[in-house]
Parts: C-alpha cells; structure tokens; sequence
C-alpha cells in the first residue's frame, strides 16, 4: 500500500476535493506536508485513515472486472484511430469483425499489427452497414463532439444530419447490436449546457436503445491506465433486452510514469528505445530549471514572464506549461503533440518530450503495437486514442452484460 498521495489523489480517496483540501490545509484542520523540492501538497496514509471513505477504497483496492466469453461475441468499431479501444475489446475477448477510419495511416496502423482486421478506409458517410443486421453484438466508436439543429421539442435521427454522431446512431440503427458504447470527451457533458448529450440520448431513444444512467466519466487512472485522462462513456441497451449493464468497477491502485516505463506490473521490460520529438534550445534551457512535478511556477520570475508572455497576466493555472512529470506520479493526459507550450510533457530525468514508444506506453499500448507514418503522425494517433487498459476494463464489463443475456434468453 503506498505511503504517502498526493492532493488529488487524496481527495479522490476520501471522497472530497482538491480544492477542500486546500482550505482544510490553510485551516489546520488537516496539514498537508510539503514536497522538499517541489513544495507539493502530499498526505501520509496516517491521515487519511480517520476518513471512513479511504478504508472502504483500500478494501475494494484491485477488485478484477475479468470475465470469460461464453461465446465468441463480435464487434464494429466506428472512427476506430490507431486501435485503443479495439484492442483493449480484443484482449477483453471481444472479436472485432468491421473497423472504419477515415486517418489513411491510423488504417495502416490497424492492418500492420492485424492483418486479419476488416478495415473500411475511407468517410463512414460512404459505407452501408445493413449487411451486419441483427449478426453483430456490440457497436463501439469515438464519435466527436458536435452541436445538432433542434426541431421541436424532442431531438430525432434526421435533426443530428451533418454530425459524426448521426453516422454513429445510422450505423447502429442499421446493425440493431444488443449494446452500443460512445466515447467522447468529459466536456460533451456540458456541451451546449447538456443539450448534446441530451440531444444525443434522444436519438438513441428513437431507435430503439436505452442509454444507461447516469452516463459516467471514467477515470483512466482507475483502469490500469498511468494517465490522468477522462473519458465519458455513453452505453445504450436494446429495448428488448431486459439486462442490467453495470460499469466496470474502478481499481483504487494507481500507476504512476515509473510504472509506465520501467520494468514491473505493467510491463515485462523497460520501455524500448525510440525516435522522440526534441525541444528547440530556448526552451530546453528553460525546461533544465523544472524540478521533476514541476512547472512554471517554479522558474525565477524574470524567466517566467519571459517564458509565459502575455499568459503570465491571465488567469488561471496553467499547470501544464513546462511542465516535467515526475516518476511517482500519472502522467497528465498525452496531447496530440508532445511538445506544445500549453500542453507540455517533460520527461523526468532528461530535458526532452516523451518519445513515441513512450507514448504509446503512458497509452498502455503493447511494445509490439507498431504505429505506422511520420512522427507527428505517429504521436497523432497515439494522443487520439483510447488507452488500451481502458478499453479492455470496458470490454470485460460487455462480456458481462453478454453473459447474462444469452444466459437468459437461451441462445
């Protein structure tokens, strides 16, 4: 069991938030103790102990979502990237049978690493799936998140024309699966102030799918995932399937970049070297002076400003300009690029961006899954994807839900 959280991780265990404990901080009521280098917040388990809250956690800590196929079940994967999800469903036991992208090298990447993948390249606009009707379980895919036209007071298929959700609902219409799964960013949830999501539940409504509620926001984190990153996960059940669909149940155990990149539960090996992007000089200069968990509040002011420049005066945090991970932490969420100024992901040790197996690591992607183009292509479609651990938590908890069905419907 480990010693000491951090803030965040803290609040989450006891069921409060990091903000809460920073007052209960300034307050006495409970003091944090501060990082020697970084001057970070951290709790002792000690402290936290007195919480009912951490105790219930650290019983439930590791619980297993495994579940074996009774049969062999079947996918399509709609806007399927470089093949997170897919995979993730796949080590779950999922078959994928039908992927669609429309990325030319994100569909190199799916037939690379398998070839036996049916890979429909091109726009979904272009591809009728009716052939698939009624002979495919589950319908999965990473749809964006876009606004619909309103017609009236409740949304329809026809009102979300234009949109890659309508694809993913016309899609999931035609095959009719006995459960479809949407992933798409924590923010769909306030979206228009809710109504895309609403708009969205609307829709699966009317053709015929029950969308299971509330929709959640899974943390990465708490999936075997060495990664701060969130990712709302909208299910919809059959209306004649009278089956429960549960949530994979979270893992209290947290992987931190060590775990990601060095040898140990996670992974066989240390991380395989790899091409990596580099930082120019002015700001690999700037960069040595970040202690690992660092950022830019901890360079000497006159070099902050000079660094910052206009966003200095703005509000704020902006944690994540230079920015170096430490090891015994997750890392913030990968971005489609390593080295942007907003968004930067230093490397612990050395004074560089994470390389690509890196990445693809911090992804929980397998050393063997090659990913195929140039090297922004490549931390494109890496940044993009669903981390594998997530998506193979997911599946098992599909598998459930499969289980139980042809369980009761005796077929």
């Amino acid at each position: 069991m480990k010693k000491t959280y951090t803030i965040s991780e803290a609040a989450e265990l006891i069921g409060k938030t990091p903000e809460t404990l920073r007052r209960w901080d300034k307050t006495n009521k409970l003091n944090a103790i501060r990082e020697p280098i970084s001057n970070y917040r951290v709790y002792h388990k000690e402290q936290l102990e007195i919480f009912p809250e951490f105790s219930e956690n650290q019983k439930s800590k590791q619980r297993s979502n495994k579940e074996i196929p009774v049969k062999d079940f079947s996918a399509i994967e709609l806007f399927a990237g470089a093949g997170g999800l897919a995979l993730g469903m796949e080590k779950a036991g999922i078959k994928c049978k039908v992927l669609n992208e429309i990325d030319k090298w994100a569909c190199q990447t799916l037939r690379k690493n398998r070839p036996e993948w049916n890979v429909l390249e091109g726009d979904i606009k272009n591809f009728d799936f009716n052939k698939y009707h009624n002979e495919i379980d589950i319908v999965t895919g990473g749809f964006p998140c876009q606004a619909f036209s309103y017609a009236g007071k409740k949304l329809g298929l026809d009102d979300a024309r234009g949109t890659l959700f309508y694809e993913f609902a016309r899609v999931v219409n035609e095959v009719k699966p006995k459960i479809c799964i949407g992933e798409n960013v924590r923010g769909l949830l306030n979206h228009d102030k809710g109504k895309t999501l609403e708009g969205m539940i609307s829709i699966l409504d009317e053709i015929g799918y029950k969308v299971v509620s509330p929709v959640q926001v899974l943390k990465a984190i708490n999936y075997k995932v060495p990664q701060k990153r969130e990712r709302l996960i909208l299910v919809g059940v059959r209306k004649d399937i009278n089956i429960e669909y549960k949530y994979p149940a979270p893992d209290d155990k947290i992987y931190n970049l060590e775990d990601a990149l060095k040898v140990g539960d996670l992974f066989d090996t240390d991380v395989p070297a790899s091409a990596g992007a580099k930082y120019p000089d002015h700001k690999k200069e700037v960069l040595k002076l970040v202690p690992p968990k660092g950022y830019w509040r901890d360079l000497p002011l006159d070099i902050q400003k000079k660094y910052m420049q206009k966003s200095f005066y703005l509000g704020g945090g902006k944690t994540g300009m230079a920015r170096r991970i430490g090891w015994d932490e997750p890392s913030l969420t990968l971005t489609c690029s390593p080295a942007q100024k907003q968004t930067e992901r230093c490397h612990p040790d050395e004074t560089r961006p994470f390389t690509v197996r890196e990445y693809a690591r911090i992804q929980t992607f397998p050393d063997d899954w090659e990913i195929v183009g140039s090297m922004s292509q490549q931390y494109k479609q890496i940044g993009n994807a669903v981390p594998v651990n997530l998506g193979k938590e997911i599946g098992y908890s599909v598998v459930k839900f499969l289980n139980d069905y042809y369980e009761k419907y005796n077929c």
